[in-house]
C-alpha cells in the first residue's frame, strides 16, 4: 500500500497547483464564453445577471472586424518572424556544434541571455532605438538619406517581430543543441570514412536527426505568436499604429479589463487556444507526412 501511495502523496502538491492554476481557470474561461451579462437599469445601477448566451459571443468575437484583422495580422507575423527565428536558431546551433567552434560554450550563453531579459525590459530597452531622436539607428541613417519610422503603422509589426526574435532565437537554438549533442559520434565517424564533408554531414545526418527539437521549437513559435502580449502593450504608448485590439491577446484583455465584457474576452481566449492547437496540429502532420516520404 505504501508503495502505491507514496507517488501519489509526492504528487499530490503538484497536481493540486496544476489543477488550480490551469484546469480550472480553462473551464471557467469556457463556461463563461457562453454566459452574458445582462444590466438593468440607466447605467447598470440596478444590479446585472448572467443567462445563457449559447453561441452569440464565438459569434460576436468572429463578426468582430478588429479581431480578425488581429488574427489576420498574427498569422503574417508568424509566417515571417518564425520562419526567421527558426533558421536562425538552427545556423547558430550547428555553427557553435561545429568541430571547429571555439569557446561554443561562451557563445551559448552569449546568444541565451536575451531570453532572461523580461519582456517588458526587452521593449522598452529597444524603444530607445526604434524612437526618433533617441535612436542612433534612425539617426544613422537620416545622415545617409534614408527616414525610418520603426514605430509608424507600417514598420511597428516588424518592430516587434525584431524583438521577439532577439528574445528568443537563443532560447530554440540550445532545444536544438541538445538535440544535436543526442546524435551517436558513431554516425559521424561513418560520415568521416565515407568522405563525407561538412555540408554533406548537416543536410544527411543533423538536419534529418534534429526534426523533431525543430518541430518543437515550431509548436512553441506559433503557441507564442498567438499570444503575442507584452510588446505591442508596451509600444502602444510610442506609437499610433497599435490600438487596443492589435493582437488577439490585446483585444481579449481590452474586453475583459476595458469592456468589462467577461463573455466575449472568454470567447476570444477559447478561440485563440483553438487556433493555436490547429495551427499546432496541422505543423505537426506536414513534418510527420514529410518524414515519411524522406
Amino acid at each position: 500500500m505504501r508503495s502505491k501511495s507514496a507517488p501519489w502523496v509526492l504528487m499530490a502538491p503538484f497536481l493540486l497547483l496544476f489543477l488550480f492554476t490551469m484546469v480550472l481557470p480553462i473551464i471557467i474561461a469556457i463556461v463563461q464564453s457562453f454566459l452574458t451579462v445582462q444590466r438593468t437599469g440607466l447605467v447598470g445601477e440596478d444590479g446585472a445577471v448572467s443567462r445563457f448566451a449559447g453561441l452569440e459571443n464565438y459569434l460576436a468575437a468572429l463578426t468582430n472586424q478588429n479581431f480578425t484583422d488581429s488574427i489576420l495580422r498574427m498569422l503574417a507575423f508568424g509566417v515571417v518572424q518564425v520562419t526567421v527565428m527558426i533558421v536562425a536558431s538552427t545556423i547558430l546551433a550547428l555553427l557553435l556544434e561545429s568541430a571547429s567552434a571555439r569557446w561554443p560554450g561562451l557563445f551559448r550563453a552569449a546568444y541565451f541571455l536575451p531570453y532572461g531579459i523580461p519582456g517588458v525590459i526587452a521593449t522598452i530597452l529597444w524603444s530607445f532605438l526604434y524612437v526618433p531622436g533617441l535612436s542612433p539607428i534612425v539617426d544613422a541613417l537620416g545622415w545617409v538619406g534614408i527616414d525610418v519610422d520603426f514605430l509608424g503603422p507600417n514598420m511597428v509589426l516588424w518592430s516587434i517581430a525584431n524583438i521577439v526574435t532577439w528574445t528568443y532565437t537563443g532560447y530554440n537554438m540550445l532545444i536544438i543543441i541538445a538535440q544535436l549533442k543526442a546524435i551517436p559520434a558513431d554516425l559521424y565517424e561513418a560520415a568521416k570514412i565515407d568522405g563525407a564533408g561538412p555540408l554533406r554531414v548537416v543536410t544527411s545526418i543533423q538536419l534529418p536527426l534534429i526534426r523533431p527539437a525543430l518541430m518543437l521549437t515550431i509548436i512553441f513559435s506559433i503557441i507564442g505568436t498567438l499570444q503575442l502580449f507584452a510588446e505591442p502593450q508596451v509600444l502602444s504608448s510610442m506609437s499610433s499604429g497599435i490600438n487596443s485590439e492589435y493582437t488577439p491577446n490585446l483585444s481579449a484583455y481590452a474586453y475583459a479589463f476595458q469592456y468589462n465584457d467577461l463573455g466575449m474576452a472568454s470567447a476570444e481566449a477559447v478561440i485563440i487556444a483553438l487556433a493555436a492547437f490547429i495551427l499546432s496540429a496541422a505543423a505537426l502532420g506536414i513534418s510527420n507526412r514529410l518524414g515519411r516520404k524522406s
